[in-house]
């Protein structure tokens, strides 16, 4: 019998858009629960990720970007970046080492100043940027806010990423274990796969469709006697402009989606799947409340 106790916490990832926090929990957690995409706000909802050791268990939440809402859906995701960091052990604030510090940095940090819990700076993307300039921007960071630590990562390659999560476990209170060795997310299997064929729009249509998208799964079925599964989804756009990009010329741009997103919801299954897509035109979903609960966007939830 060891004498060691057993330790474990909430770990939130907060940062502007696009500093790496999906790369980040994807690096550590081993498998893609995250999506990821080089455009502004690509998480919508607090994603869990549990990263379990003997001697530990760390659940990790990724937050959507923080940034000045826009709309009904932008207040929603920023009313769960900040609820977040009142529940959790320790913060994660992540920048981006080659934009260096911004405007939306300093917003952040105002809102970190009402809250008592530790927070580490992270610095990713550490490989792009020369060794001589990285010191330079911790200091500036450093005389902004009491940081617990300061870290730089390359969460892309996974830099430093090992040192970084020892020094999280070394912050976190002794504690139970929250979900079984084996859990990698609280999410259910229906969300993820939503956010897959959601993650291979964005990848494909590039700067032709903004953030206007979401996916809803009408079915998941797997049929007796079969090992298949067969998934059917609706991918929802605002404007019938963004119906014609999505679907593509002869339905080549929709065909593409779905024969990237298969590959990964047959990683995710551990089976062959048939995937059938649909797209919808809904106006202005993202300022209509009932339709952002459609989506999952539940703000009694946070």
């Amino acid at each position: 019998m060891t004498n060691q106790q057993f330790k474990s916490g909430f770990v939130s990832i907060i940062g502007r858009p696009n500093v790496g926090k999906s790369t980040f929990l994807n690096r550590v957690i081993g498998q893609k629960i995250a999506i990821m995409s080089d455009k502004p706000q690509t998480t919508r909802n607090k994603i869990q990720g549990v990263y379990t050791e003997a001697d530990s268990q760390i659940v990790f939440i990724d937050t959507p970007g923080i940034h000045k809402p826009k709309h009904k859906l932008g207040d929603f995701m920023m009313k769960v970046a900040q609820n977040t960091l009142k529940e959790v052990d320790l913060i994660l604030f992540m920048v981006n080492a080659v934009e260096g510090y911004g405007r939306g940095d300093e917003f952040i940090i105002e809102r970190l100043k009402n809250t008592n819990t530790p927070v580490f700076l992270i610095v990713n993307k550490i490989d792009d940027i020369h060794p001589d300039k990285l010191l330079p921007l911790m200091e500036k960071y450093q005389a902004l806010y009491p940081f617990a630590e300061i870290v730089p990562i390359s969460a892309l390659q996974g830099n430093n990423v090992d040192t970084l999560l020892t020094q999280i476990k070394n912050r976190l209170p002794e504690g139970p274990q929250y979900y079984p060795a084996d859990q990698v997310t609280d999410h259910p299997e229906r969300f993820i796969i939503s956010e897959l064929i959601r993650e291979k729009v964005l990848h494909l249509t590039r700067e032709e469709i903004p953030h206007s998208i979401a996916v809803a799964i009408d079915s998941i079925q797997r049929r007796e006697g079969g090992n298949a599964v067969y998934v059917g989804a609706t991918i929802v756009v605002e404007r019938d402009s963004q119906k014609g990009i999505v679907i593509g010329k002869q339905g080549s741009m929709l065909k593409e989606v779905g024969k990237r997103a298969r590959v990964d919801i047959e990683s995710l299954l551990g089976s062959k799947v048939f995937l059938e897509l649909w797209v919808k035109v809904q106006k202005d979903w993202r300022n209509k409340a009932n339709q952002l609960r459609d989506f999952g966007f539940r703000e009694d939830e946070y």
